[in-house]
């Protein structure tokens, strides 16, 4: 917790810089019946029924001190599709000496999920552009991508969705915007307040 935390207070440095990522399934449920349109007085209403089309994945990368993050939606998150993703991300900081990314502990963000989408020279030399900071367990709250995550669905996901088709757009749209207005995450947890508000997760010594 405290290595995330220490990460989080770096300055910004555009050589090494710190990037958030992490990712979240959405379900895809189309209506059934064409909702009824809001009147004065009246909200829109929706039929109680609904049709499940299946799920999709939303991957974020935020780097949160430049203010703009990377978004990707994918019909699955296995190890061949964060590979993929980790490579969009290196692509995004080209002359980048070191990228910092911060994400959980996942089982699919592992060595050799590169090695099972890219030929191992590649594979090796896109590990080596990453130094891999790891959340605690319990501790997803730690990473900024996930605070950009929660933002994205309560502002344009947090309705009947049914097809990736309109996801992708959503998505694109609000990290358009998002990105355009430079919209930050204001992070202001730090060691000394861990140390104090969760003191109960560190071990106790006896003087």
């Amino acid at each position: 917790m405290e290595r995330v935390l220490d990460v989080c207070r770096r300055p910004y440095n555009m050589d090494i810089p710190v990037v958030c990522m992490d990712e979240t399934p959405r379900q895809l449920i189309r209506e059934t019946r064409t909702p009824v349109p809001a009147c004065p007085g009246q909200l829109e209403r929706h039929d109680y029924e609904y049709e499940r089309c299946g799920v999709c994945n939303i991957f974020m990368a935020s780097e949160p001190l430049a203010g703009r993050r990377m978004t990707k939606v994918t019909a699955c998150k296995t190890k061949v599709d964060w590979a993929r993703f980790l490579q969009d991300i290196a692509e995004r900081y080209p002359d980048a000496h070191k990228i910092t990314l911060v994400m959980d502990n996942l089982n699919t963000h592992s060595p050799g999920a590169l090695y099972q989408a890219f030929p191992p020279d590649q594979a090796k030399v896109l590990w080596d552009r990453f130094g891999f900071v790891y959340s605690p367990k319990h501790g997803s709250w730690l990473n900024v991508a996930e605070i950009e995550l929660n933002v994205l669905i309560s502002q344009c996901l947090d309705r009947r969705i049914g097809s990736m088709e309109e996801v992708c757009e959503e998505v694109a749209a609000w990290q358009a915007h998002r990105d355009q207005i430079h919209a930050k995450v204001n992070w202001q947890f730090k060691t000394e307040d861990a140390r104090i508000k969760l003191k109960r997760l560190y071990p106790t010594f006896n003087a």
